[in-house]
Formats: C-alpha cells, sequence, structure tokens
C-alpha cells in the first residue's frame, strides 16, 4: 500500500478502529437514528451552475456584523410584501389601474367634460362611473394589500436568538443582520439564509423540512463543517469568514469557501441551510447569517403567478376597436347634420327660441352668447357627442369581468370532483385572468412521472449478474414482512416489498457461491448508493419500530425499501459513515465520498470503506450513461442485461443499471487530492467536480440492474379517452426510455392496438430530414389513425431548425404525440413549436422543477401536487392533486367559464350600444344638438346600477348544461374549440338587433306622444324605464338555469331603476322634477312600455325559435335531452356531435 500525503491518514486506518461488531442499538439511541449523506473531509453534493468570480462575491465576516456590513451595507432581515404605504398607495394603485386604455379614455371623457364649452352632464355625473369602478378596484387592492402588510408585521416581528455580548439573547427577525450568528432550536423556522456552524449532533448533521419552501415534506439532512464544530463553542475568539456568491433564486444551488485558521473550506447547497425552513429532529443549531431579508433564496422566488392575458379578452379588443369606430361614425354624423343645419339657419339663430345665439339680457344689442362660430361649433358638437355617447365603450365591463372570474374561481376551488383526498389538496385557481381559456384547450402537453403516474415507485423485478429475477411473492407472505432484532427492539421497514424467492434465497445462503455474492453486491449497492434518511418511528407495540426512508428521489426510496426486504436494512446514517444491518448483522461503512446525481453525468456514485478494509465505488444510473463506462471483458453480462431492460422497458418499468469496481490506495489518493482540489476552487468548480467524478467513475463491473414500477394515477385511461373524444390532442413528454413510455402510453389509453406507429430515432440532421419527410408522405389522410413517436436526440435536430414545420405537419396528421427523453428545454421548444403556428390554446400539465418551462410557455399551465414539490405549482395558472381533474377542469367548468364570459361580453357590448342609440336619436329630431331627454343621472347609473347587477350573476351561476351530460359527452367541449360563444359573426348579429331595439324603443314613445304637450323629462323617463325593461327581458330569454338570486337580480334590477328614477325626479334641484308621476298615471305610458317590449323582442324571439328548431347547435340538442329526461336513453343511442375542425394555421 502506498503511503498517503503527510496530510492524509492512510486509508485503512480511516475505518479499521470500528468493527462490523462494535455497533448496537444501544449505540444509536432510543429516540432516532442519526444519519447523513457525504463525508466530513471528502463532501460533494450539487454546487451551483453560476461560476463564483471575485466581482459576483460577497464577503461575510463570522460574527461580526459590523465589519461585514461597513462596507457593503447589505439588506436588513425585515421583508416586504406589501405594496402599497399609506403615502404611495394612492398614486401607485392609480397609475396601475390606468394602463387599461379604456381607464384613459373614460378619463379623457370626464377630463372634456369639465370644460363650460363641452359640459353636457354635471361634472360631478361625468366623473361618477370612473370614480366608481376605480374605488372598487382600489377597495379590492387595498384589502389584499393590508392582509400583506398584517402578514409581513407578525413576521418580521417573530423573535430570534442571536449572539450579542457574549450569550444569545432574543431579538426581532427584521433587526437580524449578515455576519450575525443565529441559535436556532428544534421546530423553529429559520429567520434567514445561514451557513451552518456547529448542531448539537456531534457529526454536525441537522435534519430541516422545506415545505415552506418547496412543497416537501421529506426530511433532508444539512451540515456543518468539522473544522467549525469545535470553534463554535467560543464563538467570541471565532475568527473567520465566508466569501459566498451574490443573492440569486438557486435554492438547490449554493457556492462559497469560508476561511478559518489559514484553511479555506469548500461550501455547497449542504451547508446552507435557508429562510422559512424548519428544523427537525435536531435540538438546536448554529449559523452565520449570509442572506437576509428581500436577498433571501425564498423572497427572491416569491414571484407569484405569472401574469397571462385571456384569449377572449384579447379577442374583445377588436371588437372595442369596431365598437369605437361606430362611436366615432355616430359623432361624426352628429357634428356635420349639425354643421349643415347651422348652415341653413345662420340667419335665425339669433332668435330662434330653442337656440337663440343673442343673449340680450346684457345690453340692448345684445352679445353673442356662448357661441364661437360655425368651424368652433362644428368642433365642439363632435366632442360633445363623445361625451354623451361614452358608454358604448362599456367601462363597467371590465369591473363586471374581474368579479365574475372571483366568483367562476370560488365555484372551481370548492368542487368535490377536484378534491384529492389523497393529499388533502383542494382545487388552486391562480391566476383569476384565464378561467374562460379553459374552455377553448385543442393541445395538451403532459408530462409522464408524476402527471400520469403516481410516483409513488415499487420495486419489480431485478437483473443482476445477467439473470432475471421477477417471480415475486404477494406482501402478505411472511417472507416480505422482513424485521431484525436489535438489543431486544425488532426493526421492521416502513414499507413492505414483494420479493422473488429464489433471489431473497440467494440472499440467505451461507455458501459463497457466486450467484450469491453478486446478490449480496448487488443489495448492498442498493442500501449504500443513495441519499436517503432512515428515521426511526414508534408503533404501539413498544417492541416494534419502523424504519422509515426519506428521500428527494422515490425511486431511491422504493431501491432502499427493496434492499431492507431482501435482509440489507439501511439502519444510520452519518455525515461520516452509514450502517446497514446485513441478515442481522450490523456492520459500518465510512463514506468517504459521494458524488450525486446531476443531469449531465445522469448517475451518482459513492467510495465506502467496508469492514473488510477494501475500498469500493459504487455506482447507479440510467443505462444511456452506465454502459458507456463499463469494463467491456464482461461483454456477455453486459448483453443479457441489455436484453432484460429491453423487456423491462417494454413493460412500462423505469430502469436502473448498477455497477462498482474496487480501488486500489494509489486511485483512492489521486481522486482524494482532484477532488479537495476541485471542491476549493474559486472558478469553474461545478466543472471540474463533474470531471473528477467521471475520472473514477470508469471501468465498473456491471452488478445488475433494477426495475421499478411507476402506476398510473387512477383515472388516467379514461380521462385521456374523455379529452381525445373532446377534440384535443395529446401530447405525452417524458424523460423516459421510449420503449417505458410507448408502454405507459397503451395502459393510459394515449396510444391503442390498431394506431400505426411512426417512431422518429436520428442521429444526425439528415436521418432526422429524411425520416419526417417519409412520416408525412407516408399519412394517407386526416382519417388515418396514426401515433407519432421521437425522440430527444431528433429534437435536437428538429428544434430551432427548418424541420419544425414538417414535424407540426406530421404531428397535426397523428392522433397521439408521444416524445421521449426529452430535457427540460425541450419540453418548452415542443410547446412554442404549437404555440407559433396554430390559434389554437394549448395547456401543459406537470409536477416537478424540469416542467416550469414548459408550464410558463403554455397558454395555460396546471400543476400538480405531487411528490416532486412545488415548484411546477408555483409557476402555473392553476394546481390539483390528480391528472384526470382536468376532465372536470376543462369539460365542465372550462365549458361553462366560456360560455359565460363570451355571452356577458356580447350582453354588455348590447345594452350599452342601446342606450347609446336611443340618445342619437333623439339628437335627430333636436336640430341636432347635443340636448338629451334622458336625466344625466340615468345615464351614468345606467351601466352601474341599472343593468349590471344581473350580467354578474348570470356570468357566475348560470349554466347552459348540467354537468353529468358535459361529462358523458365530451364532444360539447367542441363548443369553445370552435369559438361559438363568442366571435366577430356574434358580434354583428347582436348589433342589428341592437338598432332595431334601439329604434323601437325610441320611436314608438315619440310617435304616440306626438303632437301632445308631453314634456321631455317624462318622455326620458319613458325610454330610461323602457330601456332597463327590454335589456333585462332579453337576459332573461337567456338564462338557461334559474333560481332565486337569478330571479332577484333581474326583477331586483329593474325595481331598482324604477326606484331611482322616481327618486331623482322628486329632488326639486334636478331637472325633470315629478316628470315621472305625470307620465306614468296615463294608460298611454302603460301601452308604449308594452307596445315596446312586444315588438322590441319578438323578432330575436322568432329567429331564436327558428334557428333552434331547424339548425340547432349541439348544445340545443344536449338540453334538450336533458330537459326531457331522456338522458339516460341518450347514452346508449349517442347524439350527432358537429366534427372538431382542424386546427387553423397561422
Amino acid at each position: 500500500m502506498d503511503k498517503p500525503p503527510p496530510h492524509h491518514e492512510s486509508i485503512s486506518s480511516r475505518w479499521s478502529s470500528v468493527s462490523s461488531k462494535e455497533v448496537t442499538f444501544a449505540d444509536l439511541g432510543s429516540k432516532r437514528i442519526r444519519h447523513g449523506s457525504a463525508g466530513a473531509d471528502s463532501e460533494m453534493l450539487s454546487m451551483s451552475q453560476k461560476e463564483i468570480k471575485d466581482e459576483d462575491a460577497r464577503l461575510v465576516y463570522i460574527n461580526d456584523p459590523d465589519r461585514t456590513n461597513e462596507t457593503f451595507d447589505f439588506t436588513g432581515n425585515s421583508i416586504k410584501t406589501a405594496k402599497y404605504s399609506v403615502f404611495t398607495f394612492l398614486p401607485r394603485n392609480l397609475f396601475e389601474q390606468f394602463h387599461r386604455v379604456a381607464y384613459v379614455y373614460f378619463l379623457v371623457i370626464a377630463v372634456l367634460n369639465q370644460l363650460p364649452q363641452l359640459a353636457v352632464f354635471g361634472r360631478g355625473a361625468s366623473i361618477m362611473p370612473l370614480a366608481f369602478v376605480l374605488l372598487v378596484s382600489a377597495i379590492k387592492d387595498a384589502y389584499e394589500d393590508f392582509r400583506r402588510h398584517r402578514s409581513d408585521r407578525v413576521e418580521n416581528n417573530r423573535l430570534a436568538l442571536v449572539f450579542e455580548d457574549n450569550q444569545f439573547r432574543e431579538k426581532q427577525w427584521k433587526y437580524i443582520r449578515v455576519g450575525e450568528v443565529i441559535k436556532v432550536v428544534s421546530n423553529q423556522t429559520l429567520p434567514c439564509d445561514m451557513v451552518l456552524l456547529a448542531t448539537s449532533d456531534p457529526t454536525g448533521v441537522v435534519y430541516v423540512q422545506t415545505t415552506n419552501l418547496d412543497g416537501e415534506s421529506n426530511l433532508k439532512t444539512r451540515y456543518a463543517k468539522q473544522e467549525t464544530l469545535q470553534k463554535a463553542t467560543d464563538l467570541e475568539t471565532f475568527d473567520g469568514f465566508i466569501k459566498c456568491e451574490k443573492p440569486n433564486r438557486n435554492i438547490y444551488g449554493f457556492q462559497a469557501n469560508m476561511e478559518i485558521d489559514g484553511r479555506r473550506l469548500s461550501l455547497g447547497p449542504s451547508n446552507i441551510i435557508l429562510r422559512g425552513c424548519e428544523l427537525k429532529n435536531t435540538e438546536w443549531a448554529l449559523g452565520v447569517v449570509v442572506y437576509a431579508g428581500s436577498e433571501t433564496k425564498a423572497m427572491l422566488n416569491n414571484s407569484g403567478a405569472p401574469s397571462k392575458r385571456s384569449r377572449l379578452e384579447t379577442r374583445m379588443n377588436l371588437e372595442i376597436i369596431l365598437l369605437s369606430l361606430f362611436l366615432i361614425a355616430l359623432c361624426t354624423t352628429a357634428a356635420a347634420t349639425a354643421a349643415v343645419w347651422l348652415r341653413r339657419h345662420r340667419d335665425d339663430l339669433d332668435t330662434i327660441l330653442f337656440y337663440r345665439r343673442k343673449d340680450y339680457s346684457v345690453r340692448p344689442e345684445g352679445k353673442n352668447h356662448n357661441y364661437y362660430g360655425w368651424g368652433w361649433e362644428i368642433f365642439f358638437t363632435f366632442f360633445m357627442a363623445v361625451i354623451v355617447y361614452q358608454i358604448m365603450i362599456p367601462i363597467s365591463l371590465y369591473i363586471s369581468m374581474e368579479l365574475v372570474r372571483i366568483g367562476q374561481a370560488y365555484f372551481m376551488t370548492r368542487d368535490d370532483l377536484m378534491y384529492d383526498e389523497s393529499s388533502n389538496s383542494s382545487f388552486q385557481c391562480r391566476a383569476l385572468n384565464i378561467n374562460e381559456d379553459l374552455g377553448q384547450i385543442k393541445y395538451l402537453f403532459s408530462d409522464k412521472t408524476g402527471t400520469l403516474t403516481d410516483n409513488k415507485m415499487e420495486f419489480q423485478c431485478a437483473c443482476i449478474g445477467g439473470v432475471d429475477y421477477s417471480d415475486r411473492e404477494p406482501p402478505e407472505s411472511g417472507e416480505a414482512g422482513y424485521s431484525v432484532e436489535v438489543d431486544g427492539v425488532f426493526l421492521k421497514p416502513k414499507m413492505r416489498v414483494r420479493v422473488d424467492p429464489v433471489l431473497l434465497q440467494l440472499t440467505r445462503n451461507e455458501k459463497a457461491t457466486e450467484e450469491a455474492k453478486r446478490a449480496n453486491e448487488f443489495f448492498l449497492s442498493l442500501a449504500a448508493c443513495n441519499t436517503i434518511v432512515p428515521i426511526v418511528t414508534n408503533t404501539s407495540d413498544p417492541n416494534v419500530k419502523l424504519v422509515d426512508y426519506q428521500g428527494e428521489s422515490p425511486d431511491e426510496q422504493a431501491l432502499v425499501y427493496a434492499a431492507a426486504a431482501y435482509g440489507f436494512l439501511l439502519i444510520e446514517r452519518t455525515s461520516g459513515h452509514i450502517v446497514i444491518n446485513v441478515r442481522g448483522e450490523m456492520q459500518r461503512f465510512n463514506v468517504l465520498g459521494l458524488h450525486e446525481f446531476d443531469s449531465d453525468r445522469k448517475r451518482m456514485s459513492v467510495i465506502l470503506g467496508c469492514p473488510d478494509m477494501s475500498v469500493k465505488l459504487f455506482v447507479k444510473g440510467a443505462d444511456s450513461s452506465m454502459f458507456s463506462v463499463m469494463d467491456e471483458s464482461y461483454g456477455d453480462v453486459i448483453e443479457a442485461t441489455k436484453k432484460q431492460l429491453h423487456a423491462y422497458s417494454s413493460d412500462g418499468l423505469r430502469t436502473l443499471v448498477v455497477g462498482m469496481r474496487k480501488l486500489n490506495d494509489s486511485e483512492f489518493e489521486q481522486w482524494h487530492s482532484s477532488f479537495e482540489a476541485a471542491s476549493t476552487a474559486l472558478i469553474g468548480r461545478a466543472g471540474l467536480l463533474r470531471k473528477v467524478a467521471g475520472n473514477i467513475e470508469t471501468n465498473l463491473r456491471i452488478v445488475g440492474a433494477t426495475a421499478i414500477e411507476d402506476k398510473l394515477q387512477r383515472g388516467v385511461p379514461e380521462a385521456i379517452e374523455s379529452l381525445r373524444i373532446a377534440g384535443i390532442k395529446v401530447w405525452v413528454l417524458t424523460g423516459d426510455k421510449q420503449e417505458t413510455a410507448i408502454s405507459i402510453g397503451f395502459s393510459s389509453r394515449l396510444l391503442t392496438r390498431n394506431m400505426r406507429q411512426i417512431v422518429i430515432n436520428s442521429n444526425s440532421l439528415d436521418s432526422c430530414r429524411r425520416s419526417l419527410e417519409e412520416a408525412n408522405a407516408s399519412i394517407a389522410s386526416d382519417d388515418e389513425s396514426v401515433a407519432l413517436i421521437i425522440d430527444g436526440t431528433s429534437l435536437i435536430y428538429v428544434l430551432d431548425n427548418d424541420l419544425e414545420d414538417v414535424l407540426f405537419q406530421v404531428a397535426c396528421k397523428s392522433s397521439a404525440v408521444l416524445c421521449c427523453r426529452v430535457a427540460p428545454f425541450q419540453k418548452a421548444g415542443i410547446v412554442a413549436l404549437v404555440k407559433n403556428r396554430t390559434s389554437d390554446m394549448t395547456l401543459a400539465i406537470g409536477d416537478g422543477a424540469n416542467d416550469v418551462s414548459m408550464i410558463q410557455m403554455a397558454d395555460v399551465g396546471v400543476g400538480i401536487s405531487g411528490q416532486e414539490g412545488r415548484q411546477a405549482v408555483m409557476a402555473s395558472d392553476f394546481a390539483m392533486g390528480q391528472f384526470r381533474f382536468l376532465v372536470p377542469l376543462l369539460l365542465v367548468h372550462g365549458h361553462w367559464n366560456y360560455q359565460r364570459m363570451g355571452y356577458m361580453i356580447l350582453y354588455n357590448f348590447y345594452r350599452n350600444a342601446v342606450f347609446v342609440l336611443i340618445l342619437f336619436w333623439y339628437v335627430l329630431f333636436t336640430c341636432y344638438t347635443l340636448t338629451t331627454a334622458i336625466t344625466e343621472w340615468s345615464s351614468v347609473l345606467y351601466s352601474v346600477v341599472y343593468t349590471s347587477f344581473p350580467t354578474i350573476v348570470i356570468g357566475i351561476l348560470d349554466k347552459n348544461l348540467g354537468r353529468r351530460i358535459l361529462l358523458s359527452h365530451p364532444q360539447l367541449y367542441g363548443v369553445g374549440q370552435r369559438a361559438e360563444g363568442y366571435s366577430t359573426t356574434l358580434f354583428w348579429y347582436m348589433m342589428f338587433d341592437t338598432v332595431w331595439q334601439s329604434a323601437v324603443i325610441f320611436f314608438i314613445p315619440l310617435f304616440a306622444y306626438w303632437g301632445s304637450t308631453i314634456d321631455t323629462s317624462s318622455l326620458g323617463d319613458l325610454w330610461t324605464i323602457a330601456a332597463v325593461v327590454v335589456v333585462n327581458l332579453h337576459l332573461a330569454m337567456d338564462v338557461i338555469r334559474w333560481n332565486w338570486i337569478t330571479h332577484a337580480a333581474i326583477w331586483g334590477s329593474i325595481v331598482a331603476a324604477c326606484i331611482c328614477v322616481i327618486v331623482i325626479d322628486v329632488i326639486p334641484t334636478l331637472p325633470g322634477y315629478w316628470a315621472i308621476f305625470q307620465v306614468a298615471k296615463t294608460w298611454m305610458f302603460w301601452f308604449c312600455l308594452l307596445a315596446i317590449v312586444v315588438t322590441s323582442l319578438l323578432p330575436r324571439f322568432a329567429i331564436k325559435f327558428l334557428v333552434e328548431y331547424y339548425r340547432p347547435s349541439d348544445v340545443r340538442i344536449a338540453r334538450e335531452v336533458e330537459k326531457l329526461g331522456t338522458f339516460r336513453e341518450s347514452q346508449t343511442m349517442g347524439i350527432e356531435m358537429n366534427q372538431i375542425r382542424d386546427p387553423q394555421r397561422r
């Protein structure tokens, strides 16, 4: 054995002091088991991808906050999630609200009305609609910000133990500074990001729960450096500093160096605890603050849900532009006709009573009274018309849409069909402004693991030495419940695993056969090569304790439970060693090195000092990365293993390959020195560490392979089938092998046996182009059932290339698309490929951090609250517990939301246009002046009070179809995909109806009272009440589901309008005093009201009857079936539905 360098111990001395027989359960303690995952001297966890440089670093002097903040003045620990203060609320809130162009439009209108030359309404009345909308939004924003202020105050005033004046004192969180030493006790929450200095565990390990940070409930291990454990006992003399990277959002990365007593120590993610984490199973921990307040990783990631805008609201802008052009046309007509009238009567303007240009009360010859010449009069008339007709653009529509979306979100979150009992999680609506987009989805992009599957892994098969062991016994078998007695206490793994009897017998075989040796090495690899944390928990029986394995990877958990079932029970993991009970014998292995899994290597490895004084390297990883580092002399075993792996993958199982080799002294010392140099490097540390891992992970002897089943979530096959029937194209994007992905595709009903599979596996640009072009030409027609299967290597040549168009053409002709071995950035690229080439809506759903880019790229992003944390949920627009909840979300709530919102927008355009046209018709009979018979307060209250509340109620509560028929007939979802609920065609139909109804409302009273002595105020009240009655009855004709709230809203609005008109007319200071009482006491008033209602709504009723009788829509057919009570029979005979059209190309 070569002699090691002076500063290193010999390899054998690292573990020879403790034999395998010295470890007992009593030594481990009765309360818990200590565990860790990396050696103190050779720790390597995932480093930050950002390499640290001098200009990108910050210096933190340990226990010296004054010196730390002297030059840099780092952020304090006070947090502020509130947006406003008392002084900034008004200007900032108004600034944010006026980002809406419509609000600016109404502000300009209100300002114009303040000018004497343009004053049509009273100054207060003209401002009231905009002020009301701004006030409601401001109250909502103020209440939300008040809650944030209250939460901030509670958070900032919490207490922590800070080392000051040679003792720990309580200090409010908001006063904590960078450089101070903090003491955190068990079950306390971390107030800031701090580097560990010492813990109550003598090995320096600490356990934290990161639920508040990423939603993961599994305990994670963090470590204090061995060099700081003793120094931390005397903090007064602690002299050192930390050079770390500047604050960033990467919660899984940290890169720094600590200099203490002239030594430089490398720090990584395993040495820092982040704000929001909770200390568990550890009495106390000491740490130095490196990031505080808004610079902590938790606060930097507190960005909330992404901001998106619904397709319907974007489409609405076109109609608003059309209404604006129509408004300009009305104003131009009014100005032009006024110009003609003024020119014709220019000689009579001085004496015409209702105009009278001259004011003779000043002097005998008189002077021009509010007359500025023919040209200016035309100019003023145009802008006065803009003021009078301003409600053509419905200001109340925006706040109505917000209230409707809030109501819709309330009912979605309370839907029992979208409540997940297993995780006790309800549906979450994180983005209120795209509810209606859920009813128009055409493309669905889904992750597989954790989204279609449970991400709860179960060990199924093993291939050891090229031999398959897959004959499993049921878990009820006595052999499945492995337990071991240690110091009178029985230890049992918490999860029971089915075992292969032959393989189980091999592990129990005391004869040193080659097969038994390989089996033991295999399960030792599974028990040791991981980052699993074993936790001992009590049971109702004091003599029995359960060993619970917690870790960040469900795959690793399944493998460790499998090893335990075969007699390799992981008992303890500390910062320097692990203890495994091998068939009743406690064995201790020193952890000399650990290279965790990363996406570049696609494998992980651990270097163990074994009880027999040997040093062994165990490696496990994906087959694509493992076979390239195997010793080729084991070719026969490798080929046999590859054959078994293909069989496992074809059954839909997830596979891993295990390898190992012994290290001699020189190999170990070379690795150790290289690792030390790489881990302390300031620049390029992550790349150097990957290189060190790659150098040692070579010439491996293949040990075996594992097969793990990730079962489908309940209801996934039925959900995918329903979504496909609804006309939604389902694309599954997964990182799994092609065989595994195809198997899952069949079990999930994404693929069917009658589908022709087109597989694209290309390793060059030319071969990829040739394959895609041949596939495109081979698809005879759109009626052919085709499944496109493409791998990540091919996508490298497709994305950002001219092949994107060819791939899109093939995908559009395919019934299903399955992408395997794809990277996270490729998932986002695939979504972008579709979004850029079609106007159809896209939805992406996933559960892990690797799905975030895809979720944010899609029009609608859905996160699954699964086993991989909450990264996907935090980046999503909507969140839920199971994939199957997509069916009620899209087919039911999406359909309802789209139909309601589309109708509400059109109705708001209609009701306001009716009122504006009544004012316009009046202008034609009053010498083209902008005087109005309707009082200014009725004009203001019309769209705010008289007619707004019913639209909100209908937008929240009305249902054109019931839940059962929407779920049983997914074809009905095509209504949103075909834009049948809102389109330019419907807009023009609505406008023609508006012109007719406004003409009826205006001209019937005009001709009925022609030649009478009725005053204009009385006539204006009749027009106001008639308009309110007609538009509310128009709404009532379209209501499908009546309830007491709907009745109260519609009929109550009519009553409220009448009361308001009466109140306005009894105020002596307002125009039209007592007018309503004069006109309402005559029979002609009631006759006109009845004639208006019948005449205005009769054409609409007749057309609606004819269309629904002779050309009924899908919705109308289904509604009739539902209404007649023949729902059950219709399920067997079917309903003829419109065909789903091909996507529109951009």
